[in-house]
């Protein structure tokens, strides 16, 4: 792709193999990269961290890993049935309708993008519950919710955001799958569908993703940061509950990946001041690593490369 797109008029990838190249390479790395990562953190360091001997079913996280599995690789063999980059999605990781139609995507790599996806969140899913039951349950005793450890809180809150954000994405992914098979018009603006319904559902369920992405790194830092330090994270419930409120606003500033899809202006008002709150507890959390930090000799080893985070993400904040 970078090599296409090095100089203009570039013939190394055609528009349609480039297309396709771009799709694939989105949904393997958020897909079937960045949010497996985060559930082998969590399936590894929850029981661990909390004093459990496993996860609550053990049997239904394997189950999980091989739905997922099967899921993956029904998606990569688009890559390859019917010919080398004949079938494979597309429509860009984000599928919007109606490039994904069969009049605009004729070919089958839709489907398997459709099905594919729908297979992995049943595995995002069925995990999702597995690990909420065991952090409520199986905690050792005397360890209270306000007594576990920081990425232990952020990967608790990632499986919520799953549980409530994956059935939006399949609901959708469905939808998409009967227009393109059995021909209904749930997409289709000439049978007078709402030309935006599918990026509201797209990203009704893509911002809770993107803090499914961040938050287990929010929890990783959490650790490194107080034991590089040699003291505890400073405001330790304000970490706790920063957590919780970033998982509950991402609910509430989706549209802000559609401020030119003409959602009007009033819509573009509320969900511009929503982000601009949303960055309210990241803040708080760079705050207390700062705070952590503090005083400590934490610039002459490997491990001073976390401050990295600190600074990108404050960084981030002042160009958003």
């Amino acid at each position: 792709m970078r090599l296409q797109l090095s100089r203009p008029g570039n013939s190394i990838l055609s528009a349609e193999t480039y297309n396709q190249v771009f799709t694939m390479h989105g949904v393997i790395m958020i897909f079937l990269a960045a949010i497996p990562l985060g559930a082998a953190f969590a399936n590894y360091l929850i029981p661990l961290q909390i004093g459990a001997r496993d996860v609550a079913f053990p049997r239904l996280n394997a189950f999980s890993f091989w739905v997922f599995l099967g899921g993956g690789l029904f998606l990569l063999s688009s890559m390859f049935i019917g010919g080398w980059w004949e079938n494979s999605p597309d429509g860009g990781w984000f599928a919007y309708s109606p490039n994904t139609g069969v009049l605009f995507s004729p070919s089958k790599g839709i489907d398997f993008f459709a099905i594919g996806l729908q297979i992995t969140g049943i595995a995002s899913l069925v995990g999702a519950i597995n690990l909420i039951v065991t952090v409520l349950n199986m905690r050792a005793p005397g360890m209270t919710l306000m007594k576990m450890p920081i990425l232990t809180w952020m990967l608790f809150i990632v499986q919520l955001l799953l549980l409530f954000a994956m059935p939006v994405i399949s609901v959708a992914l469905f939808l998409l799958t009967f227009d393109r098979l059995f021909g209904a018009n749930f997409f289709n603006v000439a049978e007078g569908a709402d030309p935006l319904l599918w990026q509201h559902l797209f990203w009704i369920f893509g911002h809770p993703e993107v803090y499914v992405l961040i938050l287990p790194s929010f929890g990783v830092i959490s650790e490194i940061i107080p034991t590089f330090s040699r003291k505890p994270i400073f405001g330790y419930p304000f970490m706790v509950f920063s957590g919780i409120a970033i998982g509950f606003m991402g609910w509430g500033v989706w549209a802000h990946h559609m401020f030119a899809s003409g959602v009007g202006p009033v819509a573009v008002a509320a969900f511009s001041v929503s982000t601009m709150f949303i960055a309210v507890p990241t803040g708080v959390k760079i705050l207390n690593w700062l705070a952590t930090m503090w005083g400590t000799n934490t610039f002459y080893h490997a491990y001073a490369l976390r401050n990295a985070v600190v600074a990108m993400f404050t960084i981030g904040a002042f160009l958003e």
